[in-house]
């Protein structure tokens, strides 16, 4: 099989499961972290694959002309396991729930598992650009044994809100380093539209702007890890930072020009993998094993 079955009104199989679980023994949670297989960050001249599936807590439901893709918790789990059992997938990003299910089922041994940090810029509302932070703190994410917390760092100049986003954002940045863990920031340049919308600028040098900031955030650097979109002139925007990168993945309209992006930028220094979620869980043809593995295919190109 290699697409996920359609969601079932029901609880089917061992997510059924997890619900007892969680009403009988919520602290089989903390046993399955604390049990875990783990593994280590890449050495040299090795990339990543790691599959994002943050978006639902900042109510981030839509992929393409579907604006309730990701409602199904169960759909969802579906196409995770599958993502995650295929060759070449390091490992996963998400919020506590997502990790939480995923730890009781038995799915992040040996894997990679980074920790959603900031999900109160809830999508499309008024206060969009306050990005509190309201899942995982650094001492959760020590706690549950992940290895490390990603934050979200929308930049928004005419928003007050974003000297909160910034402040919390350092201070996380700080907070997971002085655990020796991975801080995976995820700057953008932001703007309101017209219509009151909050939209990232993906020029050239509004990321090269994002970057500068984010890079400089917290007491130190040592342990930050940048997420960045593959735009227009990446060779101009990764000479703008010595700190590793990982490439995003949103939801893009053309998957196939997305996998040439990707592609190209994979060969630039200081890339160090993929970090996607819905162009990859939700493809057009709904085949996700194919497209988990032709973007691990561009990984373990720029891997060679």
């Amino acid at each position: 099989m290699t697409t996920p079955a359609a969601p079932s009104a029901g609880p089917p199989g061992d997510y059924g499961r997890l619900t007892r679980i969680r009403a009988t023994q919520p602290e089989e949670i903390a046993a399955a972290a604390a049990r875990r297989e783990r593994r280590g960050l890449p050495g040299e001249g090795e990339r990543l694959l790691i599959i994002a599936a943050d978006h639902p807590a900042r109510g981030a439901l839509g992929v393409r002309d579907r604006p309730l893709a990701m409602g199904s918790r169960y759909d969802l789990l579906d196409r995770l396991r599958l993502a995650l059992s295929r060759p070449g997938v390091d490992g996963i990003l998400a919020s506590p729930d997502v990790l939480e299910d995923l730890l009781l089922l038995g799915d992040l041994e040996g894997k990679l598992a980074f920790g959603s940090m900031n999900r109160g810029g809830l999508q499309g509302s008024v206060f969009e650009a306050d990005d509190r932070f309201t899942g995982f703190d650094a001492a959760a994410i020590d706690a549950m044994r992940l290895d490390g917390g990603k934050m979200l760092c929308r930049i928004d100049p005419s928003d007050h809100a974003t000297v909160t986003t910034l402040e919390s954002c350092a201070r996380a940045v700080s907070e997971l380093a002085r655990r020796r863990l991975v801080a995976m920031v995820e700057p953008f340049w932001s703007l309101r539209t017209e219509s009151g919308a909050l939209r990232n600028d993906l020029s050239p040098d509004a990321v090269i702007r994002s970057i500068s900031v984010a890079q400089a955030l917290g007491v130190t650097s040592a342990y930050t890890w940048l997420k960045i979109p593959a735009v227009a002139e990446m060779e101009r925007v990764m000479a703008a930072t010595t700190l590793p990168a990982l490439l995003l993945g949103g939801d893009p309209p053309d998957i196939d020009a997305a996998y040439a992006d990707w592609h190209r930028a994979l060969s630039l220094p200081g890339v160090r993998g993929l970090v996607v979620g819905r162009a990859l869980l939700y493809p057009p043809d709904d085949d996700v094993a194919a497209a988990v593995d032709g973007a691990a295919a561009l990984v373990r190109e720029a891997r060679a």
